[in-house]
């Protein structure tokens, strides 16, 4: 069988899933390219959130078959305005061989259940993980260019993140940053969120206390940590349930937020230039306290 495989680090891989159960396979990043087809295929599938925003990206309009549910979900995709139009899938194995498509993207390496059933030669695939890295994001961009067969539009698309990237300022030490969620969910090193953190001279508390990709924190432990600032997703600015009231509590009153919609970093893409602009606009304009008690 014909198949592209992008590996790494699954953290939130469930977030990924739209519905499927999907156990991904972890490593480092690893493109195996499969041998070119002789055109560029007419009915794509994405099968996973991510992969949704990279066929929205390198895709024609007219390539695409269909998207998972949350394609169009502004809280979950970055490209949820892109999506709105097409055809969005509910799931089912059935539905996918009623389309016949000839490049399923998303396809997951280990398949159980209704997806078992889209094993065989005929279809072409594409298994699309997490990125955890900018370098993950270059490699998977090239990789599902070739696939979709506009390799030029994974150049310039890589060309025109580099060069964004390039203009964001990085500042020397720009203070210690919890990436703090729901719940008490703490995100750790060699994660997306942490490659963020360093581009733009954040260090990352999980780091510094020793913890792994994904861990819980208590608010006495953060607070005897002390991070000058709380990345948090930008809807748990407000209190919605138990899970986000935790964040709101009196005892991190103090410590500057600074919040980043959860669409621009649950996957790679694109996404994750704004997402780094956005951190370093705000450490710009709101230094931490103890910064700019230093500089005072």
């Amino acid at each position: 069988m014909k198949r592209l495989l992008l590996t790494g680090l699954a953290l939130g891989a469930a977030l990924c899933a739209a519905g499927i159960a999907i156990e991904w396979p972890a490593g480092k990043p690893v493109a195996v390219a499969a041998p070119p087809s002789t055109k560029a295929p007419q009915r794509i599938v994405s099968l996973n959130l991510c992969a949704d925003q990279y066929l929205l990206a390198l895709a024609d309009r007219d390539q695409i078959a269909g998207l998972t549910r949350n394609a169009i979900d502004p809280d979950m995709s970055a490209a949820a305005e892109q999506a709105k139009g097409l055809r969005l899938l509910k799931g089912s194995a059935e539905e996918i061989l009623a389309i016949n498509p000839d490049l399923i993207l998303g396809m997951p390496a280990r398949r159980g259940g209704v997806m078992a059933a889209l094993s065989g030669d005929h279809y072409r695939s594409v298994d699309v993980t997490l990125a955890n890295s900018y370098a993950d994001i270059v490699a998977q961009v090239r990789v599902i260019a070739q696939a979709v067969g506009h390799p030029e539009r994974g150049e310039a698309l890589i060309a025109r993140m580099d060069r964004d990237l390039a203009a964001i300022p990085r500042r020397q030490d720009a203070g210690v940053a919890a990436y703090y969620q729901r719940r008490g969910y703490l995100t750790g090193t060699g994660t997306l969120v942490d490659d963020l953190m360093r581009r733009v001279g954040l260090v990352n508390l999980a780091g510094r206390i020793g913890k792994p990709a994904l861990s819980q924190l208590s608010l006495e432990e953060l607070m005897v940590a002390q991070p000058d600032y709380l990345i948090v997703e930008s809807a748990a600015e407000r209190v919605m349930d138990q899970g986000t009231e935790m964040l709101h509590h009196p005892m991190l009153r103090d410590i500057k937020r600074l919040p980043l919609p959860q669409a621009w970093t649950v996957c790679g893409g694109p996404a994750y230039v704004r997402a780094a602009r956005s951190l370093a606009d705000q450490l710009r304009a709101a230094p931490a306290r103890r910064l700019a008690a230093g500089t005072s």
